[in-house]
């Protein structure tokens, strides 16, 4: 994901660079010269387990909160998800959960092992993205039609922006800090709203681009309502 979106934030040069032969030698990929900070600024790359350590924290969960990590391999190994751990240190997986034995029929199926991480992401008590892509969208869209399930979407334009106010020294971590980021999530958190249609003034096929998925957000064709529930 990380090489797909040109997100390099924190990583050495070393890595930068594995990831750019990666995005250059997969044929599939059209893009292949991404500059990094613009897509950071423009809020198109996943959070990092650090900037994901300190959102939670300040929208107030706390270190006894137990979190799962629906996705595979994270980049950097335990050395760049310590900075989660250092906030929040119960922190499982599948791997975890599960014996070698009984994860063992699902190696080599990565669809297969995704599947696992789907169904824990739709039953937990909270969901937060650290990245809008593909299964983000589609777990956000199955929890509205379960009944719209707290799904934390994190306006990560407006977070990177805090961030780096908290690296040049602006900001400081604490109260004042949080409610910046609660006021900024507050309307953000999966509450039934209709699905955003398409940008005024666009036809054809382009419309359809600026239309939000129907599998991120199938409300209110899909979704069985009364009157006075909504």
């Amino acid at each position: 994901m990380l090489s797909f979106t040109g997100c390099t934030y924190g990583l050495t040069e070393a890595e930068s660079e594995e990831l750019r032969i990666m995005r250059e030698n997969t044929n599939h990929w059209k893009v292949k010269k991404i500059n990094s900070t613009e897509q950071r600024v423009g809020g198109f790359c996943p959070l990092t387990p650090k900037e994901m350590g300190i959102f939670l924290e300040s929208l107030g969960y706390p270190p006894i909160t137990t979190i799962y990590i629906a996705s595979g391999e994270i980049y950097g190994g335990e050395a760049r998800l310590s900075e989660l751990k250092s906030r929040f240190p119960n922190i499982i997986s599948k791997e975890a959960l599960a014996t070698a034995e009984e994860l063992e029929p699902f190696a080599n199926h990565g669809s297969q092992t995704a599947a696992l991480d789907y169904i824990i992401s739709i039953e937990s008590n909270v969901f937060v993205p650290s990245h809008s892509g593909n299964m983000a969208r589609a777990v956000e869209g199955h929890r509205r039609f379960l009944g719209h399930r707290r799904t934390i979407n994190p306006d990560r334009k407006g977070l990177v922006e805090l961030f780096d106010k908290l690296e040049s020294g602006k900001l400081k971590l604490g109260s004042s800090f949080s409610r910046l980021v609660q006021e900024m999530h507050k309307n953000r958190q999966g509450a039934p709203r209709k699905r955003y249609g398409p940008l005024p003034g666009i036809k054809g096929r382009a419309r359809l681009r600026t239309e939000e998925s129907f599998y991120e957000n199938p409300f209110p064709e899909c979704i069985c309502r009364s009157k006075k529930a909504f």
